[in-house]
């Protein structure tokens, strides 16, 4: 099927929000008598730690600085729990993030700097608290809201409960606190469809949609795209799929899913001499990888998509739902380097966790999900920062980086290179992910003829030979970058 995907997204650097841990506002008017944490608090203490949006909007100079140009934000309505997964009200942003006014001023502020904006979406599931779930907690069987969820006994227990007595109604991962959504029922269907549709004609600039494989009723997420789509042509549709999504990605449901197979290919080669191969991110065993098998690996991934889809695939390295990539890397700096620089070389939009580029580490939830350092400085790891702004300026200063045609042309020994090409342009990536220096020959494809090089990433040497064939050098843990114009 032929679809177009939203261009901006091919242009697009994503950084990715937690919005309790990444700043608080100084100038935020929150009720009288609040008890936050302190920033910075553990983690694992599971309390509010009080970031908000107008934080966020205060730090846009910053963020504008590292070369974003685009948000994903974690959930920002009304919850009771800090990462805003237990929904209970769809139509506020939650009050200690600043309300809708707070939105209001983050949109305005971002698309000021020509950023865009996504939220996450969690539609399969509410909270407790959800007003359709509260109605039926305090009205029973005679509430016109029942077949909202699936009830399967009275009395309700979502508080009380055992294993001999366990919560009686369908709820995500059986989790008492998430009673999941009867989609099946028209009002819900027109309720969430509603909700999409609302923030999209408030601004948003599309949706991050949470665990969408739970729904399993492809005419919804049609509808979903077709509700959207209709608000904004160019709203980018993205869901958390860990694995190959070839049916949600035909041009009636998605435009991209978070591509969690990049990160497993990325950190299982340049990861390879320090990767926690005991642990399982989504579930899925990360495994070392040769430069073979990344080249199959990458292959067969861009094999099964349309190029439309693969080039607005959001390439993430981690997540809140994962370890932080130093960790995953045991602290190794020269690999988070090496996967950064892949992926912002690679089709598909390069999405940053936060505090990635300062040097945050953390196990899996709720470790990686830390209080931005802003008011030490001194930990910022300030070489890796500058490291992500030339990485990421280098993405932006290229359109061949971005939108270019991909195509393997080394893979082994320990390197990995590809091409890519945009018109006359050709960028010829390489990377190192040996321990020593390596020389390498590269035998240019077919129809790249005696072309003029220059380096863009400055980290080896090189020489051509007869315009077809590259003598290289690439130092150990490093990449050598070239680009050519065509005659």
């Amino acid at each position: 099927m032929s679809f177009q995907t939203p261009d901006w997204v091919k242009d697009a650097v994503f950084y990715q929000i937690y919005p309790d841990r990444f700043a608080r506002s100084q100038s935020a008017l929150h009720s009288p008598g609040l008890n936050f944490k302190p920033w910075g608090s553990p983690p694992e203490e599971q309390g509010f730690q009080g970031g908000d949006l107008l934080g966020i909007v205060e730090r846009l100079d910053y963020l504008q600085d590292l070369g974003v140009n685009a948000l994903y934000l974690n959930p920002i309505f009304a919850s009771a729990a800090n990462h805003r997964y237990h929904t209970y009200d769809y139509m506020q942003i939650d009050p200690l993030l600043g309300g809708n006014a707070a939105l209001r001023a983050l949109l305005d502020a971002a698309h000021a700097r020509n950023m865009h904006v996504i939220l996450d979406g969690v539609f399969n599931h509410a909270s407790r608290g959800f007003w359709a779930f509260h109605h039926i907690l305090e009205c029973g069987g005679n509430s016109p809201y029942i077949d909202w969820f699936t009830v399967h006994g009275w009395p309700l227990r979502p508080y009380e409960h055992d294993a001999e007595n366990p919560h009686n109604y369908d709820a995500w991962w059986n989790i008492p606190a998430l009673p999941k959504f009867n989609v099946a029922n028209p009002g819900v269907r027109q309720y969430l469809l509603d909700v999409a549709r609302y923030w999209i004609d408030f601004g948003i600039d599309g949706w991050r949609l949470d665990v969408p494989e739970e729904i399993d009723d492809a005419t919804f997420w049609q509808a979903f795209r077709a509700t959207v789509k209709a608000g904004n042509p160019d709203a980018y549709i993205v869901g958390e799929i860990w694995h190959e999504a070839r049916e949600w990605l035909r041009g009636d449901r998605f435009d991209a899913v978070m591509n969690y197979v990049f990160s497993r290919l990325a950190l299982g080669f340049f990861g390879a001499e320090t990767l926690r191969t005991d642990y399982k991110p989504g579930g899925y065993t990360l495994v070392t990888l040769d430069a073979r098998d990344l080249e199959v690996g990458i292959h067969h991934m861009y094999s099964i998509y349309a190029w439309e889809v693969a080039q607005v695939q959001m390439n993430l390295l981690d997540s809140h739902d994962t370890a932080r990539t130093l960790w995953t890397v045991d602290g190794d700096e020269s690999a988070l380097r090496l996967v950064t620089l892949f992926q912002m070389t690679m089709p598909g939009a390069p999405c940053i966790y936060y505090g990635d580029e300062i040097g945050m580490t953390g196990a899996t939830d709720p470790f990686s999900r830390g209080a931005f350092p802003w008011r030490d400085m001194t930990v910022w790891n300030q070489e890796l920062l500058q490291f992500f702004q030339q990485a990421i300026s280098l993405r932006r200063q290229h359109a061949v980086l971005r939108t270019g045609a991909y195509k393997t042309i080394y893979a082994e020994a320990g390197v990995f290179g590809f091409m890519r090409t945009l018109g006359a342009q050709h960028a010829i990536v390489l990377f190192n992910s040996t321990r020593d220096h390596q020389r390498v020959d590269v035998t240019l494809p077919e129809g790249v003829a005696s072309p003029h090089f220059s380096a863009i990433w400055n980290k080896g040497s090189y020489s051509a030979v007869n315009g077809k064939l590259l003598h290289v050098t690439i130092p150990a843990r490093e990449a050598v970058i070239l680009l050519s114009e065509s005659t």
